[in-house]
């Protein structure tokens, strides 16, 4: 069972780790710039209202969501929905998450291509998501246990499915690094933040970022597995 394959183990940990340490990071630099307010006091609604007014986007709303950094943009409503400490905070953590929601925003407007492709694999990737794993797992059985071909396309299908998850990952990084440019190029042409209250804003931003490169590594090194147990990759698996 690759449940407690030693290789499984060896290329899950990293990924594992590495989530677990991005997670650690972006609620603790979060939580450390969210108790530090700014100069000019705008809330993250007001700091999300300005930028848009500036980019000429007048035809998305911004309200506010429910939840622990439950900050995003809905390309298809056209909603910038974002947390209460958010919505509400006077902080630097607040100004920039708001300023990076509203970057998806602007990409939304200038057709950004690599925005326009994760929506389009938002759908396929909440289908294969949950089937994926389950019918890989059920390829290896029918391997091991009946032998012919139906395994190995089964094997296959699933893990095609699961390639589409890692293309989403993918994806997702070009996105958020722009637009976090974005928000901070934002930030300054508008003048919301000081230069040291924009530090801490690339500071939340940074810390963010790393959130969705352990998202993808992880999932790059799960595939790696799966190719590798398939035989599809270094030869027929043990």
């Amino acid at each position: 069972m690759f449940f407690i394959d030693p290789l499984y183990i060896a290329l899950a940990l990293p990924g594992l780790l590495l989530g677990l340490w991005a997670q650690y990071r972006v609620k603790s630099t979060f939580s450390k710039y969210a108790q530090v307010g700014t100069r000019r006091g705008m809330t993250g609604a007001e700091v999300a209202a300005a930028i848009l007014r500036t980019e000429g986007i007048h035809d998305v709303r911004i309200e506010p969501s429910q939840g622990f950094l439950s900050d995003h943009y809905s390309p298809h409503e056209k909603a910038l929905r974002l947390s209460p400490d958010v919505y509400q905070g006077r902080t630097i953590a607040a100004a920039g998450v708001a300023a990076h929601e509203v970057g998806h925003a602007v990409q939304h407007a200038r057709a950004y291509a690599f925005l326009g492709m994760r929506s389009f694999l938002v759908p396929v990737v909440q289908f294969a998501s949950p089937f994926a794993v389950p019918i890989i797992v059920l390829g290896f059985f029918l391997s091991g246990f009946v032998g012919g071909q139906v395994g190995q396309v089964v094997t296959l299908a699933g893990i095609g499915l699961f390639g589409m998850v890692v293309l989403f990952q993918l994806v997702t990084l070009p996105v958020e690094f722009d637009a976090s440019r974005r928000a901070l190029a934002a930030i300054e042409r508008g003048q919301l933040l000081t230069g040291e209250e924009k530090e801490g804003a690339k500071a939340v931003l940074s810390a963010a970022a790393w959130t969705y490169v352990a998202a993808a590594v992880s999932a790059l090194l799960t595939l790696l597995y799966f190719l590798i147990r398939s035989g599809l990759l270094g030869g027929r698996r043990d």
